[in-house]
């Protein structure tokens, strides 16, 4: 019998909601006063009774401390919503001392109303932060693109309070309500209790003690009430308080759970959107007590990681539907937490560049085995060890640095045989990174035609050229001057006076560097900024064509680049503003030379009237570092303690320094390793 870990999850029935419609009774009009908003929500339980076919389905256990359910209803149907709607809820418990939250931290080079966050897709986000559940949180701002930028990475102003591990990354001010107030904030403490300030104004309410925040629209649940009605006159908006997709926040009356839902929208026949008031229902079906609407739309999506750190999609996206990919948005909430527990638990790799340690622990003594690969096949597996034990250990030797491994780890009892999800770890690559030049570098260039001439050799003489200077070197001839975002501009270069005064079309440059270390396994990186293609030669050979036709295509001084650099960003689009950084390992590094290199390059404008030309590059050296493993030891109490913290290698011991030395039984591959120092003198080693 074969068991598999991550599909033995315990089912938990669906807690009774706070308000269950299909009472007969009518209820009274419902007034709440909100801090300055007076929301009133004329609301019968007949009303709410139309929605009695839509029930959600139970929670599933998907991680510890975070369940997840999904419901739909069938329109046409008594009892159901008009049009159709595909829900789904996850479940948070606050309590579980694991569950960690995390809202999208400050972007480098912060600016207060400009620069807060940079854009980013949920899933992306999910996967940088290493989390378990993702999705998009406030509205934002992008410049450029507004709310639908077009890359990741461009800065947003983000609208409303988000407070990221402790630091404020938006607080509540003016501007960001100008014409589009956001005011419904949902505030976590250190420990993870919640707190709701529906209409959070500026200057905002007190943020002492708070770690996690992020803000939404309006409310449109309050104390357990449907108040989705009353927001069409409390926040005028007549965009979305139509059927649209949406995502809202809840907790439930004893502060317990946080409740991330999502409604999928604007896909006709799978899922048309809901109301305010349909959202509010749903999420009183999922158990909330107060709840607030977010930004949603087009922004939508709901995302968790499985067994190996990638994200899969809980939604369907209207987005994703419509583009292909979900949209770049700019704040977004993520939570972390563990995998849920069963027979094998605490899977833990431990990589070094060309080994790995992996640990589990098992409920019961079992065996012990990892099955593992370079893809989520896997096809290797390591001998099984028999002997049965709770706590597990083995080492993987013979691994290439700096790749992916897919792995996961089988323990059996008897004719039961368990086997955990496919986890992937990364090994490691021990290499020290030196600066042969700088961006500044010196180069002699000329704008002579060169065809035909092997001007990138060693041997050339490039002492005729027209001149040599220090990057960046440039020519810029628009009328507006030369764009002040590109620099640093040390050397001008002429432009052609037979072009209308306009750039040639190719520039040439050379530069020498002295390399004297040992070249065994040795790579090259280039950091560039590059207006507009390039071709770069390395003691006459060719290495790497930049934005130039492929090879075998014959580059000559007339030709044109095929493309220009930083595309998508709108104010710069065609400047050497965005850095084309490139590395050489292997056979592509094979001409760097003991002694003096030279690096050459032909620089091509994208069009022959293009006003502006730029080059200027940075070269790094990577050589292999020699990183041994530190065996460390201290004695207490007439006990001898051995530890490391590399992983993959085997300790062994030996009777004195000659040997012989053998693997100590186990065989031991993780520290700490523990032994009586009334023992026989005795020896030590790590072995790979």
């Amino acid at each position: 019998m074969t068991i598999n870990t991550a599909e033995t999850s315990r089912v938990v029935a669906l807690p009774p909601a706070v308000r269950r419609p299909g009472s007969r009774r009518l209820a009274p009009a419902v007034v709440a006063w909100t801090k300055g908003w007076l929301l009133l929500a004329a609301l019968a339980w007949g009303c709410l009774a139309a929605a009695a076919g839509a029930v959600p389905g139970p929670w599933e256990p998907i991680f510890k401390g975070v369940d997840r359910a999904s419901g739909t209803n069938t329109p046409g149907i008594a009892g159901n919503f008009p049009r159709r709607q595909v829900v789904r809820c996850v479940r948070v418990d606050l309590t579980d001392p694991d569950i960690q939250l995390f809202a999208t931290p400050k972007a480098a080079s912060y600016g207060l109303e400009s620069r807060e966050t940079l854009s980013l897709t949920v899933p992306d986000f999910l996967k940088r932060n290493q989390l378990q559940v993702a999705c998009d949180a406030n509205y934002y701002n992008a410049s450029p693109g507004g709310a639908d930028p077009t890359s990741e990475g461009v800065p947003c102003d983000v609208f409303g309070l988000e407070i990221s591990n402790g630091t404020v990354v938006s607080p509540q001010t003016t501007a960001d309500i100008g014409g589009d107030p956001r005011f419904a904030a949902l505030l976590f403490t250190t420990n993870n209790q919640p707190s709701f300030v529906f209409v959070n104004r500026p200057p905002g309410t007190n943020t002492a003690g708070i770690y996690t925040a992020i803000t939404g629209y309006y409310p449109i649940v309050s104390n357990g009430v449907n108040i989705g009605s009353a927001t069409i006159n409390a926040y005028p908006d007549s965009w979305i308080h139509q059927a649209q997709p949406r995502t809202a926040f809840g907790v439930t009356q004893d502060n317990r759970y946080l409740l991330i839902m999502t409604i999928d929208g604007r896909q006709s026949g799978y899922s048309d959107g809901a109301l305010d008031s349909e959202t509010a229902y749903w999420m009183l079906q999922f158990g909330a007590w107060n709840a607030i609407n977010m930004d949603g739309g087009g922004s939508t999506s709901l995302y968790v990681a499985d067994s190996t750190g990638n994200p899969v999609a809980v939604d369907h996206s209207s987005y994703l539907a419509a583009y292909g990919h979900e949209r770049y948005v700019g704040s977004h909430f993520g939570v972390w937490a563990r995998p849920l527990p069963g027979f094998i638990n605490d899977v833990t790799a431990i990589p070094d560049d060309t080994a790995v340690t992996i640990t589990w622990t098992t409920t019961s003594p079992a065996t012990t085995q990892v099955a593992y690969g370079l893809t989520t096949d896997l096809g290797l597996s390591t001998p099984l060890q028999t002997s049965p034990t709770t706590n597990h250990a083995v080492a993987l030797t013979n691994l290439t640095p700096a790749t992916d491994y897919y792995f996961n780890v089988i323990s059996s009892q008897g004719a039961e045989q368990y086997t955990s999800s496919n986890f992937v770890f990364t090994t490691t690559n021990y290499v020290d990174v030196s600066l042969l030049f700088d961006i500044t570098n010196t180069w002699t260039y000329t704008t002579a035609n060169l065809d035909g001439v092997n001007w990138t050799a060693r041997n050339y003489d490039d002492s005729g050229w027209l001149g040599s200077g220090p990057g960046l070197l440039w020519v810029d001839v628009r009328s507006t001057g030369p764009n002040p975002d590109v620099g640093p501009k040390n050397t001008q270069m002429p432009a052609d006076p037979n072009n209308n005064g306009f750039p040639y079309v190719t520039y040439y440059f050379r530069t020498h560097f002295a390399f004297t270390n040992n070249l065994a396994g040795v790579a090259l990186t280039l950091s560039n900024y590059v207006d507009d293609g390039a071709v770069f030669y390395l003691n006459g050979a060719e290495i790497y064509r930049l934005r130039m036709d492929a090879a075998p295509a014959v580059i000559t001084h007339t030709t044109l680049s095929s493309d220009y650099p930083c595309p998508d960003d709108l104010n710069n689009y065609g400047n050497a503003v965005c850095p084309d950084v490139f590395s050489l390992n292997g056979d592509l590094a094979t001409n760097l030379v003991a002694g003096d290199n030279v690096l050459a390059v032909e620089v091509h404008n994208y069009n022959a009237l293009s006003p502006d030309i730029t080059f200027g590059s940075a070269l790094f050296i990577n050589e292999p570092l020699d990183a041994s493993p530190e065996l460390s030891l201290s004695a207490v109490s007439g006990q001898l303690t051995l530890n490391w913290s590399r992983g993959g290698f085997y300790l062994q011991s030996a009777p004195s320094p000659a040997g012989p030395w053998v693997d100590v039984p186990g065989p031991v591959v993780i520290g700490p390793f523990t032994v009586s120092t009334a023992e026989a003198a005795q020896y030590y080693r790590l072995r790979r």
